[in-house]
């Protein structure tokens, strides 16, 4: 199962970076760090579409199975990173394909915002945003092993479980279309 992470992070050492590695490791999934800074600012001009890291980028998402988006809450809303970053995809990337969401909150406010703004770019891009997702908030991680703690591991879990179950019945349905 091909299941490809976008941390949506713009920053190199926060919580949301630390889920993406963790669930990473977890799962040896394919990780799409936007903290690495590689994808431009989208401005709409055709000659983005050929720029190495954005043909790489809309490839990676196009050939897996599923996609978790992963993004910090800013100011009620996912990351700009992450936006900017969808903003270079479409339905040729995400047409019927199984999504995950989670949001990193720095507490008190839920991170709410940040999935329901995801799952609305999601619909954008015709993707099938499952309906399971997940906030942690800073207690839920382990900062000396840049992972998340067990009772959050849980949850991850739960969360990836279902995205590939998702994956699993698209996969099916296809075959099934070919045949």
């Amino acid at each position: 199962m091909n299941i490809v992470i976008i941390n949506g992070s713009p920053r190199k050492s926060g919580r949301t970076g630390i889920a993406a590695r963790y669930i990473q490791r977890t799962f040896n999934t394919d990780l799409i760090d936007l903290s690495e800074g590689d994808i431009p600012l989208y401005n709409g001009e055709a000659y983005q579409a050929e720029l190495e890291n954005v043909v790489a980028l809309r490839k990676k998402v196009k050939e897996a199975d599923a996609v978790l988006l992963l993004s910090p809450e800013y100011h009620s809303s996912m990351s700009g990173a992450l936006k900017n970053a969808m903003d270079f995809l479409g339905s040729e990337q995400f047409h019927q394909k199984p999504v995950g969401l989670l949001a990193v909150a720095g507490g008190g406010k839920g991170g709410i915002n940040a999935l329901n703004s995801m799952r609305t770019v999601g619909r954008g891009v015709y993707a099938n945003v499952i309906p399971k997702q997940l906030v942690l908030d800073p207690h839920c991680f382990d900062y000396e092993n840049d992972a998340v703690n067990e009772e959050s591991a849980k949850l991850v879990e739960a969360l990836y479980n279902e995205l590939v179950m998702y994956a699993e019945m698209r996969k099916y349905l296809l075959a099934k279309e070919e045949a």
